[in-house]
């Protein structure tokens, strides 16, 4: 299960070491891509092909499907984390999340987010100002 928050550092080689109790979960080989907020995601191989299917069945014809697919799928990159466990971010995905020598790695259930820490942190922090409102919401759904 990926879930957590853990800080990790950026090498000079671009690499970042995902934490140790995703690893199982993500596997060897892993899709990482640009997403909503400035953040990446990184997603298991089959979790990302589920993602992609579904992304592959929207209509061509709006210009905001096409451009959201495009984003996201022109943006993916398979990456293999090496033998310590690190994923090489490649320089447009980490100018895209303004990536510097730091990386907030965070696991939510099915995929893993990397985020700027200073990003993060300002997310965090206008998120938890609307949590109650939030959960308000999914309880009026039944989903909490």
């Amino acid at each position: 299960m990926l879930i957590g928050e853990y800080l990790h550092t950026i090498d000079q080689k671009n690499r970042l070491s995902v934490p140790s109790k995703f690893r199982k979960d993500l596997g060897k080989s892993v899709i990482l891509t640009r997403c909503l907020d400035k953040c990446l995601f990184l997603y298991p191989v089959p979790a990302w092909q589920e993602l992609a299917e579904k992304f592959s069945k929207l209509a061509i014809g709006k210009a905001e499907n096409r451009s959201f697919v495009r984003s996201i799928i022109a943006g993916a990159m398979e990456v293999e984390l090496d033998a310590l466990g690190r994923a090489l971010i490649p320089d447009y995905l980490k100018i895209y999340a303004n990536l510097k020598e730091a990386a907030m790695v965070v696991g939510l259930y099915t995929r893993v987010e990397i985020w700027s820490p200073d990003i993060w942190n300002k997310y965090n922090e206008a998120a938890s100002d609307n949590l109650e409102l939030i959960a308000e919401k999914l309880g009026e759904a039944g989903l909490y």
